[in-house]
């Protein structure tokens, strides 16, 4: 009998059933998990996602995300690693930096840009770099506490509110329907002596697509997701200024910008160990200008419905419907709609946003559509509502929601829904 080699023998079923293993597609591999994703998948193709920092990521983003980038640890930048076997990964990440400059139309000598970030939360954190910090994003549900400043009567900004803010004043939009006056906002920045940041998460594509003003010309830093109208992976990018900051009136000597520094050791080592290399190759600028009119056709046609829009429109991507007039709230409506930002318990109206339905392919009159099921899921809520009272809880308006009294007009509301969304194709990978 021919002696094993090394327990060759021995470990031959295990060997087999570890390289299964490792071949095998999900459905096989985990058919609880695979299960769940398609239930999602389902989810998504037959509703209509109208959250306003959701899109469909395309394809070739999710073959990226699904790729041997995923295999490799690179902590460090182009260069600078801490591990070897790291040359195409700096390749990688380099024209990923390339390409953020380009698409933004900056000049590589005036701005650089960090891909490592693996999502918004870390770009917002980075603001800590300096201290203090003055957040001027358009969300009243969270507007409380001196940090976030705004206007409370759910109008337009009112800049005059920001010239308390002096250290690092930074603005945002993720509630926020109307364009921002970044030369205003620069300039109460130059006059205490403060950088000004600018969080574009949401309305990123838009500048790409050039649709809204663009922050990079008056701002020192500009931070961005890049899953929501730029329709990416979930990740982020920082973009800061460089160069020469301004020369001194002394002794004429430049003074240069140290942004660059700070903001990458504030990524790494600071808040996060090895980037996501799948993610950075996902990174993409995929938007149209479509998004815009798409949510304007949305805001006309709620407006003429008998609802009032926060500020009297939009200028880019979002709205925000403001339900209190018709004697209801957010809270209830989403129950009926299930499209609201689920931020707070009981928010006074709806966030709505436009680009995920554009990547599916919806136009201007698709949305007049979705307008029309809007309504309906909101007279729906106040016929509940005035069912039951209107002090009556958010657990006390479910249980008669999902009772029998209802189910009726719920599920031929679903059906109209589930058939229209059906129409155009959901983005992504054929199996899922």
């Amino acid at each position: 009998m021919e002696t094993p080699v090394n327990g060759a023998h021995k470990d031959a079923d295990l060997w087999s059933s570890h390289d299964k293993m490792l071949a095998q597609p999900l459905k096989d591999s985990d058919v609880e998990v695979y299960n769940i994703i398609k239930k999602e998948s389902n989810r998504q193709r037959v509703g209509l996602e109208l959250i306003a920092s959701e899109n469909f990521a395309s394809r070739a983003v999710l073959e990226a995300l699904g790729s041997c980038l995923n295999n490799k640890y690179s902590e460090g930048y182009p260069g600078q690693r801490y591990y070897g076997g790291t040359e195409f990964i700096d390749e990688l990440e380099t024209l990923c930096q390339k390409r953020a400059l380009q698409a933004y139309k900056l000049d590589p000598q005036c701005w650089g840009v960090n891909v490592q970030p693996y999502s918004g939360d870390c770009l917002i954190h980075m603001a800590c770099i300096l201290r203090r910090t003055c957040i001027l994003r358009r969300t009243a549900i969270e507007m409380s506490g001196p940090d976030w400043v705004g206007n409370s009567s759910w109008g337009n900004l009112n800049h005059q509110d920001v010239e308390d803010c002096v250290t690092f004043p930074v603005s945002g939009t993720s509630c926020y329907s109307r364009n921002l006056d970044y030369a205003r906002l620069r300039k109460i920045a130059d006059e205490n002596g403060a950088y000004l940041m600018a969080d574009m998460a949401h309305i990123s594509g838009l500048v790409v697509a050039g649709v809204v003003p663009s922050p990079f010309e008056h701002c020192h830093v500009v931070t961005t997701t890049t899953h929501k109208t730029l329709r990416g992976c979930r990740a982020g990018m920082i973009f800061y200024r460089k160069g020469v900051k301004s020369v001194d009136p002394k002794t004429g000597k430049e003074i240069l910008y140290n942004l660059e520094s700070l903001i990458n050791s504030a990524v790494f080592p600071g808040l996060q160990g090895g980037p996501h290399n799948h993610a950075i190759a996902a990174l993409r600028t995929e938007c149209k200008h479509q998004v815009v009119a798409n949510c304007r056709a949305l805001s006309e046609a709620l407006m003429e419905l008998g609802y009032k829009i926060v500020t009297g429109g939009s200028d880019n991507h979002l709205i925000l419907v403001d339900l209190r007039s018709k004697g209801t709230d957010g809270g209830r409506a989403e129950k009926v709609l299930e499209a609201c930002d689920r931020s707070a318990l009981r928010p006074s109206g709806l966030r709505l946003g436009t680009p995920a339905l554009t990547s599916r392919g919806l136009l201007e009159k698709d949305f007049q559509k979705v307008a029309q099921f809007i309504h309906r899921g909101i007279e729906l809520t106040l016929q509940i509502q005035s069912d039951i009272g209107v002090r009556a809880t958010l657990k006390e308006f479910k249980e008669r929601l999902t009772g029998d009294k209802y189910q009726g007009a719920v599920q031929a509301l679903r059906e109209e829904v589930e058939s229209f969304a059906s129409l155009f194709p959901l983005p992504g990978l054929p199996d899922f």
